[in-house]
């Protein structure tokens, strides 16, 4: 079939229908995400999945809201094969990476982030009083591989942050 066509009679649609036999969206409602135990979890970084294998018929994306409170960070992780792109919707964010998490981006509302696949890292929350909150997006789905932690005296500037 031709990608530029809009006929996709001969697409096979049936992953995606409802009980009805129609292809629709799925809406997940805010207040009604699934647990977030379903999802990859780092110390410090609430993950609440919008759209993923694990409640909708995705297959090869993860979408959702990951929340760090007040002055936390997360542990060190990867993504595995995820491409990671990201967005500050509310507060001041820093990431670590590099050998021994010595380079760092800071980044606050309205920024945008992209993180390669397999890329060691720390998610961070600048701010001593607020919560931080991003919008998260991954292909093909959420993983989330933590690795040993580091002593925050280990990370470059974390430490004497304002």
């Amino acid at each position: 079939m031709d990608p530029n066509s809009d006929n996709y009679e001969d697409i096979d649609m049936s992953m995606y229908r409802n009980e009805a036999g129609l292809v629709v969206p799925f809406v997940t409602r805010g207040g009604h995400e699934p647990d977030s135990g379903q999802t990859g979890q780092s110390e410090g970084a609430t993950r609440v999945s919008g759209v993923s294998v694990q409640h909708t018929p995705a297959t090869r994306i993860w979408f959702g809201k990951v929340h760090n409170l007040a002055g936390y960070r997360s542990v060190p992780h990867h993504h595995g094969e995820a491409e990671t792109g990201g967005y500050v919707l509310s507060g001041r964010a820093r990431i670590y990476f590099g050998e021994k998490f010595e380079d760092y981006i800071d980044m606050s509302e309205g920024d945008w982030v992209f993180v390669p696949p397999y890329m060691p890292h720390v998610e961070c929350n600048l701010d001593r009083n607020n919560p931080l909150t991003w919008m998260t997006t991954r292909t093909p789905e959420n993983i989330v591989v933590n690795l040993p932690q580091v002593p925050d005296g280990e990370l470059r500037d974390w430490m004497n942050r304002p």
